[in-house]
């Protein structure tokens, strides 16, 4: 496959391959498993700590088989209670949480392309934050 900017002066000047473009279009095809989770019931010391909840995110991405690219995780103010944003941007998408430690809930989206497996990323996820329930939306994107 070449390079994106020897391809992309390639597709500009109209010289692309009909083979090169239709395996590309079959591997960058726009589909994939985009999950809405819902942790209830789980302990407030869980979704308060920054570091463990982006190793728990980063973990689950690598189980379910995607390549974690960058992440970032911030607290919402200074008290040590205070609730958890992050991101883990992956080359096959992206897994973010949303914290309430104070409700003991987390809202977490999983959105994965390609052959990965948001299974595992959810029984990575369970596993590290132990909620009383959890309710999953699935839904399959691009098709």
């Amino acid at each position: 496959m070449p390079d994106s900017s020897s391809h992309l002066a390639a597709v500009e000047s109209g010289r692309e391959s009909a083979s090169e473009s239709a395996s590309e279009a079959t591997a960058f095809a726009p589909r994939g498993a985009h999950w809405l989770i819902d942790c209830h019931g789980v302990a407030d010391t869980q979704l308060t700590d920054v570091n463990a909840l982006e190793a728990l995110l980063c973990d689950a991405a690598n189980a379910a088989g995607a390549r974690v690219l960058f992440s970032h995780f911030h607290r919402f103010g200074s008290a040590t209670d205070a609730g958890v944003t992050g991101v883990v941007l992956l080359a096959e998408s992206h897994v973010t949480i949303h914290t309430w430690p104070e409700h003991g809930f987390a809202a977490i989206d999983l959105f994965l392309c390609g052959d990965t497996h948001p299974d595992r990323a959810l029984t990575c996820i369970e596993r590290g934050l132990r909620p009383v329930r959890v309710v999953t939306t699935r839904a399959k994107r691009g098709s």
